[in-house]
């Protein structure tokens, strides 16, 4: 059985003065991760790149609404209490009956975590491509839809790419992260897996891959940075973003303009879980920054095609990504920072790197 989603009503009155408008969208899975830990022992958190991605939207300050049910399981509760505590509001508010998802996260040597997936008949599955496309018709201040991971794989086409294509055609920008999760689908389905997130692709105006996304999605090229910029040239984006891990992370711009960064100082990892979703509500947030935080608000055209920025601002988005990711991987399991953490570290790089120089 699928559920609707019903439209998020009005905020309290005492909480509406200091509200963010909702100006972001996000749908895909919310589930608990089980940590293997060093004794052997699971530790659960919550997580699931979609929710990881919400969370740290709405902690860093930005109005975001989730779009997916969640379950009335004891888990399910906690995911929205999760939520709720980043400020973010649920589009459904009401739980259902299906149970959440789980995901059995393992670390490696480097903290880099693999994933075995149980996820038939879940929760944030119980959801159509017009629940989620009157969802966000109900927001008049909507700007950036974003889904990713989980949400693309092939048995779930139907939901997301009906929705995707509208939230396009509605003049929103179309946030995707690849985020392959070969693990969550038999390898029968893997090609077919691969394909539906190309498709997903074609809708987005920012995409984000890692450079092991790059190589499941077989992208031709001899480097990262060379299937990057082929793999943009496919697609209708307008920015590509590519995280290399410790070697940091590059922006592209269609117009040719590409920016690179790296922390600069040592960094202890306890875990890269969640990195890459923090590293994304990182990026979203400082193209979407506008007066009230010291940045130029951006610009969207008709039909949703985003205006290109300049390179300074394309240097001042990424840094503020990066950070937010190192911010996470100093933690144990997805831990997104606030806006001021990630504004603060930002200071303490700079003034880090006036000191060298």
């Amino acid at each position: 059985m699928v559920f609707p989603i019903q439209p998020a009503g009005s905020a309290p009155a005492s909480s509406a003065p200091t509200a963010p408008p909702l100006r972001v969208a996000t749908a895909g899975e919310a589930l608990f991760d089980l940590i293997e830990e060093p004794d052997g022992r699971l530790k659960p958190c919550a997580g699931g790149a979609v929710y990881n991605l919400t969370r740290a939207l709405g902690l860093q300050g930005v109005g975001t609404q989730y779009l997916n049910p969640l379950s009335g399981d004891m888990l399910g509760r906690q995911l929205a209490r999760g939520l709720h505590d980043a400020g973010v509001v649920l589009a459904a508010p009401t739980p259902v009956r299906a149970p959440s998802a789980l995901a059995l996260a393992a670390l490696d040597g480097e903290g880099k975590a693999s994933y075995s997936f149980y996820r038939e008949g879940v929760a944030d599955r119980q959801v159509t491509a017009a629940a989620l496309t009157a969802a966000c018709a109900a927001l008049p201040e909507l700007q950036v839809v974003a889904t990713g991971c989980l949400a693309l794989v092939a048995q779930d086409a139907a939901i997301y790419q009906p929705w995707l294509a509208a939230q396009r055609a509605a003049g929103r920008m179309v946030v995707v992260d690849a985020n392959l999760r070969l693990s969550a689908v038999d390898d029968a389905d893997a090609d077919a897996y691969r394909a539906n997130v190309m498709a997903a692709l074609q809708h987005a105006h920012l995409i984000k891959v890692s450079d092991d996304d790059l190589e499941a999605l077989a992208v031709p090229g001899t480097t990262a940075l060379e299937r990057a910029h082929y793999l943009q040239q496919q697609t209708q984006a307008q920015w590509l973003a590519l995280t290399l891990g410790p070697e940091g992370a590059w922006l592209l711009q269609r117009n040719g303009q590409a920016v690179h960064a790296r922390e600069e100082v040592p960094i202890t990892v306890v875990d890269t879980v969640g990195a890459g979703d923090c590293f994304l509500a990182g990026l979203i947030t400082a193209l979407l920054a506008g007066p009230e935080r010291g940045e130029e608000a951006l610009a969207l055209r008709a039909g949703g095609i985003t205006a290109p920025t300049t390179e300074a601002r394309l240097r001042t988005v990424l840094h503020h990504a990066l950070a937010s990711a190192s911010h996470c991987v100093e933690r144990a399991g997805c831990t997104p920072p606030r806006y001021e953490e990630v504004r603060e570290r930002l200071a303490l790089r700079c003034s880090t790197t006036a000191a060298g120089r």
